[in-house]
């Protein structure tokens, strides 16, 4: 019989490093999508309250040490890192963690790399710490959110991760070379 080797979603394609700025994979970490029942937004929030978090407004990110709940669509909202079962029976809990794959973009470049390949004003002053979108990257949908002045997270469906490498490391390699010519 075939023994199956479990991998993350960057088995081998991270870290990839240019010009100061890393493309690395995130640690594996639970991640759960929540859906509030009609009538049970209150008590969700109050659940998530007990847990150091709270439900996030469109384009948020709500975190504590260890945990994170980022908005991810109208009336729904990817929990990561926290165990759900305090939430059940109050909103519709689906486990998304082998789906996805998560990477973090952080240094100098980050903000300039991903300007090639967002639609999206990424300066620190239109989408500060703290705030989540969805978006493309490139051609691939993502949730990116910003944790801190040159920081990144990125989810891209798991079945994307070695073209958000490329894309990504792509990207960073063009903008290290600009850097270069300039300085």
């Amino acid at each position: 019989m075939a023994s199956l080797i479990e991998k993350s979603a960057c088995d081998g394609l991270l870290p990839r490093v240019a010009g100061g700025t890393v493309l690395s994979e995130l640690p594996a970490a639970r991640v759960t999508s929540v859906a509030p029942f009609a009538g049970k937004t209150r008590a969700l929030g109050a659940a998530l309250k007990e847990m150091g978090l709270g439900w996030p407004k469109p384009g948020e990110a709500v975190g504590t040490e260890g945990a994170s709940i980022l908005w991810s669509g109208r009336d729904q909202a990817f929990l990561i890192g926290a165990d759900p079962a305090p939430l059940s029976g109050l909103a519709a809990l689906s486990d998304q963690g082998d789906g996805w794959a998560r990477m973090q973009l952080k240094g100098p470049e980050a903000e300039a790399a991903l300007a090639r390949l967002v639609p999206l004003d990424l300066r620190l002053s239109e989408f500060g710490i703290g705030q989540v979108a969805r978006s493309g990257l490139n051609h691939m949908m993502m949730l990116i959110a910003r944790t801190s002045e040159t920081g990144f997270d990125i989810m891209v469906f798991r079945s994307m991760a070695a073209s958000a490498v490329h894309e990504i490391g792509t990207a960073l390699d063009a903008v290290a070379a600009r850097g270069r010519l300039t300085s």
